[in-house]
């Protein structure tokens, strides 16, 4: 009794795990099959974020790398040799023109005013009994009293003393002008240096620069440009009706603030450096504040002053390769399509697009790395970021 009972039950636990061992591989079929199946079906179009090709208002803009140069710098210098007996300024203070500067000791050169003064009355003198004694010499020479050979002496006694009145008068006056040498006054309106001379010191002709006043306002502001960009921004100024369109010129200060007053275009050298294939062009610029200093460096801003109508894409398309640049687009298809452009100036998060784009196409500018052209896409539009 106790064998069949065993029996019953060791059968019963086989057909358990044979039961089991069923459910099992067909658990594992239909993994398989699950598995096949995922693999087989397609994937999903890759989704991409796309933007419309716009027109809006940009001004275009070359920036370029200037110097600020002022339009009038004057190097003193002493004309007469002397001690200095005055400095009557402060070093780094405007001046005026005509203002007394410098004055170099006067006592010698006054003296040589007056000799020069008593030299040419003395002269005069001389000119006056000549001229009398010529005049009663052709008195006399008419009654033969004299003779002509007398007359032709003092004539010739005349001459020489008309010659030393003249000769007396340019000693004078190079005497004064020696005298007005030693007050050394301002030329121009502008900034005056440091002074390299201080009173009790001999100055001359021989002598460095004293001291240098530079102008203030206007200055100037050169830059160069390169003949490729002249050309670009003459084409950029055309217009249809053969005008041209009006540029303001503006610069930022080394600090990257914007300079407050607007600059004006006044030359653009004839000749092209040929070492650099370059232009100097040149701005003035008020300057009342004295905020722009000679010599120092600022960006230069060409632009346009009132903005137009141009196509633009946001910055992100933009793809570069050997053969240039280029987009990807949308059709109507959902398909991938590459466009290749020319492109024009940048304004904030957008680029300008000269050719090869039409307004109102579709611009992946997400998900660039996921297509292809010719790859159909799921798109979705993208609002434009603030301010582009």
């Amino acid at each position: 009794m106790t064998r069949i009972l065993g029996s019953v039950i060791w059968g019963m636990r086989m057909k358990f795990r044979l039961f089991l061992s069923v459910a099992a591989i067909t658990l594992l079929l239909a993994a398989c099959n699950d598995r096949q199946a995922a693999q087989t079906a397609p994937p999903p179009p890759p989704a991409v974020g796309v933007q419309a090709a716009a027109k809006k208002g940009v001004t275009w803009s070359y920036s370029f790398v200037g110097r600020v140069k002022a339009p009038e710098s004057v190097a003193l210098m002493a004309r007469v040799q002397g001690f200095l007996e005055k400095v009557q300024f402060t070093e780094g203070q405007d001046v005026k023109a005509g203002d007394i500067l410098y004055q170099i000791e006067k006592v010698q050169y006054q003296a040589q005013v007056d000799q020069a003064q008593a030299n040419l009355a003395a002269a005069k003198a001389q000119e006056l009994n000549a001229q009398l004694t010529f005049a009663r010499s052709q008195d006399l020479v008419k009654t033969q009293a004299v003779s002509q050979a007398t007359l032709d002496t003092n004539r010739a006694s005349l001459d020489i003393a008309h010659a030393s009145v003249l000769q007396n008068q340019a000693a004078l006056t190079q005497a004064k002008e020696n005298l007005g040498y030693t007050d050394i006054v301002a030329p121009i309106n502008g900034r005056i240096g440091r002074t390299a001379y201080t009173h009790g010191n001999l100055v001359g002709p021989s002598s460095s620069t004293l001291a240098t006043i530079v102008s203030q306002d206007p200055m100037y502001v050169l830059f160069q440009v390169s003949v490729r960009q002249l050309e670009e921004i003459r084409e950029a100024r055309k217009q249809e009706d053969g005008s041209q369109i009006k540029i303001a010129i503006t610069v930022r200060l080394p600090t990257g603030k914007e300079y407050a007053h607007a600059g004006v275009w006044n030359y653009t050298d004839p000749q092209v450096d040929q070492q650099t294939d370059t232009v100097t062009m040149r701005a003035s610029l008020p300057n009342p504040e004295r905020q722009l200093i000679d010599g120092e460096f600022v960006s230069v801003e060409l632009r346009e002053r009132r903005e137009q109508p141009r196509l633009v894409v946001p910055q992100a398309a933009i793809q570069v390769d050997q053969a240039g640049s280029y987009v990807l687009v949308v059709d109507k298809d959902n398909k991938v399509q590459q466009r290749r452009i020319k492109l024009g100036a940048q304004q904030d998060a957008d680029v300008v697009v000269e050719s090869g784009l039409t307004e109102g196409e579709n611009v992946i500018i997400e998900g660039l790395l996921k297509v292809r052209p010719g790859l159909t896409v799921t798109a979705t539009p993208v609002a434009p970021a603030s301010g582009s």
